[in-house]
């Protein structure tokens, strides 16, 4: 069975003496329009029918007719600012409870990545490739915490003196890999 939506209705007199609902419709039985009501106004506000409308239809709007100004506006209000990235230098991996290197910005970041850089042949990686899947004894693609002080944006990564593995390139197996053969690098969007 075909279910109608119904909404209010009744003559513009009707009409003019009615306080919908905000956000509520009726429909001018006499002036074949929709009202919309915000609560308050006394008869709601009327909708132009597109014969109503200057030019007589919808296709007689032509986009480019609308001022640039307007565009400017929409997009200074809705557009969010650009993301910007920044990596760090290479870093040393070493056997303490964490990395840490700090950005000489003042903001604070939007996302930040850890990344290793081989620098000498394991896990058939080769030399300057960027491996994103590793990990660090149980934990799998661990991702740096970051603060901001005085110093600039600090992006520190936990390592609690636990091993670094890979994803071997060809097979994908966990593969412990040799501190000394790999740098890490950090990447921030902000």
């Amino acid at each position: 069975m075909t279910r109608v939506l119904q909404v209010r209705r009744g003559t513009t007199t009707q009409n003019n003496n009615f306080t919908g609902l905000s956000g509520e419709l009726s429909f001018d039985m006499t002036a074949k329009t929709l009202r919309v009501h915000d609560g308050e106004t006394l008869g709601g506000f009327a909708l132009a029918r597109a014969d109503q409308v200057s030019g007589g239809s919808e296709s007689s709007f032509d986009i480019n007719s609308v001022p640039t100004s307007f565009w400017q506006s929409i997009v200074a209000t809705y557009v969010p600012d650009a993301i910007q990235t920044c990596e760090s230098e290479l870093c040393t991996i070493s056997t303490g409870s964490y990395l840490e290197y700090i950005f000489d910005l003042q903001k604070s970041a939007k996302f930040a990545q850890a990344v290793l850089v081989c620098q000498t042949p394991e896990a058939g990686y080769s030399i300057d490739d960027i491996v994103a899947a590793f990990g660090i004894n149980t934990r799998t693609n661990p991702l740096p915490n970051t603060f901001t002080d005085e110093s600039g944006l600090h992006t520190r990564l936990f390592m609690a003196y636990e091993n670094f593995w890979v994803s071997h390139k060809s097979s994908g197996a966990q593969t412990t890999i040799t501190n000394s053969k790999w740098k890490l690098k950090f990447v921030i969007w902000y």
